[in-house]
This record gives C-alpha cells, sequence and structure tokens, in this order.
C-alpha cells in the first residue's frame, strides 16, 4: 500500500476515504461505528466496498432521524434497548420488558430523554413506593432494566450522565427499606411441614417434591425440570444439568423453556439421601396408581419426573400456591390439637425449600475449612484444600 503524509492510497494509487483500508490480501475494509459500537464490512473491490458504505450511511441517516435527541423519549430509547440487547435468556428478556412496560411506559416513557432529570428518576420512584406501594424487590427490578435503558443514552452522548444512578440506594435510604433476611425451615418445621405431608390427604401428593427440595437444595427449575434419566438409583446421585423456565414470550402467553442452569458451576452431581430416594420411588407409584404420565416435550426433553394430574409441568407460581393451602391447612392441623402449638409453619414459598440444605452444607463446608485452615501447608495438603474449594463450587 502506498502511504502519503496526509492521505492514504490503495495498492492502485487510489485515494482511500475515512474508515476506509486494504488489507495485506488485498481486500478492502470499512471501519465505523452504531451506537458506540465498532464494526467492520468487507469486499474484494474499492467500488463494492464503497456500495456497502452507501447503504450504511443511508441506514445511520435514517436512525439519526428516527433518534433525534431533542425529541426522543425515553419510550424510543427502550424500544431501542430491545433491538440492541443480547446475551440474555428469553425468560429474563420477556421479564424485563414486562417490569417497563408496567412500570415505566406510561409515565416517564414519554418524556424526553433530553429533559429527564436525576430529580425526575427520583420522584418517579416516589411514586412506585408510596402510591403504587411497590415492593423493594419490584422497585430494583424496574431500576435494573431503567438504568440499562439510560446508560444507552449515555453512551451515543444525547446525555451526560445517567440519572438513575444510585437512585434506589437513596430511596431505600430516605423510606428507610430493610430487606428482611429469608430464614431457613428450622429441623422442627421441616419436620412438621414433612409429617403433615405425610398423612393420607389430598396434600399428601405434594410430599415427594417437598422431600426433594429440601433434601436436595435444587432450585425450583432444576427440581421441575428433572428427568427420570437424570436419576442414578443404583449410585444414589442426581444429575443437574438443566433448569426448566416458564415466562411469558410477549404475546401474552405464558411458554415453557430448558435453559442451561444458572451458572456453569451449578451442573453438578448431588448425593441422594435415603428420604430423597423414597421420595423419587413414591412418586413414580403415585403416577402409576392414578395412572399418569408425562405427555409433553419442552425443546427436546420429556419424561419429567414431577408432572401434575393432567400430565403437564410445575410451575413455581403454582407451587406457591400450594404452598400457601399447606401452611394454612397444616397450621390449622395444629390448631385442633392445642390452643398453643409448640410449632407452626412459618409463611415460605417454594424457593426457600432449598435454604435449609445450602444453610446446613454450608455449616460443613464451614467447619471442614477450618479444620483444613488449622493445619500445616505442604504441598499435598494445598492441593488437597484447593480441590476441596473447587468441589465446593460445583
Amino acid at each position: 500500500m502506498y502511504m502519503g503524509k496526509s492521505a492514504r492510497y490503495d495498492s492502485n494509487r487510489v485515494k482511500l476515504r475515512t474508515g476506509e483500508y486494504q488489507k495485506p490480501d488485498g481486500r478492502y475494509e470499512f471501519r465505523y461505528t452504531v451506537f458506540g459500537k465498532k464494526y467492520s464490512v468487507y469486499a474484494k473491490s474499492l467500488d463494492e466496498l464503497r456500495d456497502k458504505e452507501t447503504e450504511i450511511y443511508s441506514v445511520k441517516a435514517a436512525n439519526q432521524t428516527r433518534f433525534d435527541s431533542r425529541t426522543t423519549t425515553l419510550n424510543d430509547v427502550f424500544g431501542l434497548w430491545k433491538e440492541l440487547k443480547r446475551g440474555l435468556r428469553p425468560n429474563t428478556f420477556q421479564n424485563y420488558c414486562y417490569m417497563y412496560q408496567q412500570y415505566v411506559q406510561e409515565s416517564l416513557g414519554w418524556q424526553y430523554i433530553v429533559s429527564i432529570k436525576k430529580s425526575d428518576v427520583k420522584r418517579f420512584f416516589n411514586h412506585l413506593a408510596d402510591e403504587r406501594r411497590l415492593k423493594e424487590g419490584t422497585i430494583e427490578a424496574v431500576q435494573t432494566i431503567l438504568h440499562q435503558v439510560f446508560q444507552i443514552a449515555v453512551d451515543d452522548e444525547w446525555i451526560e450522565k445517567n440519572p438513575s444512578d444510585n437512585a434506589v440506594k437513596e430511596l431505600k435510604r430516605s423510606h428507610q427499606m430493610n430487606t428482611k433476611k429469608r430464614q431457613a425451615l428450622s429441623k422442627a418445621e421441616q419436620e412438621l411441614l414433612l409429617s403433615f405431608l405425610s398423612q393420607n390427604t389430598p396434600n399428601a401428593r405434594w410430599y415427594p417434591i417437598t422431600a426433594v427440595l429440601l433434601g436436595t437444595g435444587m432450585r425450583v427449575g432444576e427440581a421441575t425440570g428433572l428427568r427420570w434419566c437424570d436419576i442414578d438409583f443404583e449410585e444414589g446421585m442426581i444429575n443437574v444439568n438443566h433448569t426448566l423456565v416458564y415466562y411469558s414470550n410477549g404475546n401474552h402467553r405464558c411458554k415453557y423453556a430448558i435453559n442451561d442452569t444458572k451458572t456453569p458451576a451449578s451442573k453438578r452431581l448431588i448425593p441422594m439421601t435415603e428420604t430423597v430416594q423414597k421420595a423419587f420411588l413414591m412418586e413414580k407409584e403415585m403416577q402409576e396408581q392414578v395412572g399418569v404420565t408425562c405427555d409433553i416435550s419442552i425443546d427436546g426433553y420429556t419424561d419429567f419426573v414431577f408432572i401434575n394430574r393432567f400430565g403437564g409441568l410445575h410451575t413455581q407460581g403454582t407451587l406457591n400456591k400450594v404452598y400457601k393451602r399447606i401452611i394454612r391447612d397444616c397450621n390449622d392441623a395444629e390448631f385442633l390439637k392445642s390452643e398453643e402449638p409448640p410449632v407452626l409453619l412459618p409463611n415460605f414459598s417454594s424457593h426457600n425449600l432449598r435454604h435449609p440444605y445450602v444453610k446446613h452444607t454450608t455449616k460443613i463446608f464451614s467447619l471442614r475449612l477450618k479444620f483444613f485452615q488449622a493445619q500445616p501447608v505442604p504441598d499435598a495438603l494445598r492441593k488437597t484444600r484447593g480441590a476441596f474449594l473447587h468441589l465446593w463450587k460445583g
């Protein structure tokens, strides 16, 4: 390539424009940016490259017309966020869209992006907390999507700063919001729950999945997505390798999907206790007694362990409703036995059922780690400790 002091030329001594380059192999490259991200297109000839440039410039011009910062609303930028966002699971993406459309779109969403100040965002969050009575977790979810939308405007230099920075943090301080720590069910509460479900009542069909959740620490989606082929009764192991999700697809309908586990480390083998193993066998026996079989396939996955009476799958929402009824019925039964029952079931969700297992294994891990830390650390022990930590993360 021939180079001048103030101009660049290709191998045919044709002057190259800004963004145009010729590669060592003779191909031509045009580099450009869209919404702060760098892109390149390639062509075998300079004429072909410039045809592509013309197309790119026309698209950019259309976008500039579409997104004039003076007349662009927050809703417009949200639409742009939906076009550009990648890397989210479908259910997470739809949850973000729902949060925005439900709480932002018809209020703050109509304001021009350049006119929104931090005080407007604070006022908006105060409205959600004081008038709409949203809980802290919901407000934090709204903040998550809102911050990402504003950040697009910052990156494209429509606004200088993200007006949602620290907005929820300041709201929590001013409203004295203190998230209550979720308490794991005590041993006595777990025993009461399983004892109640083991009785010959309509609630007894929920014993197996409850015993499995308590005895394995699996997330709800991991348990509801479990297949019989994931259970090795001979080795006494459960292979957790995927998760079942149920989400809105944006068309006012909900659908199931199979996703990877929450993190790569969540793919793991869980040893079965005798109680858990019996719970699986009980589930199988109960299904055989009523003649129900799994008749659903999700993304090629079928033969699920936990199914409802129609052969379909459970959702977290369904289980939460079930446990509300179980808590009520169990506590009512305890009050019939005594005016002051020694143990009652607290309010809990299906997700809370993994906490006792996690708490127990964390305690064991801490004790064993303290033992290792108290020992001299020759190379062999150091390797053992590293392996132990690696296994724990899995």
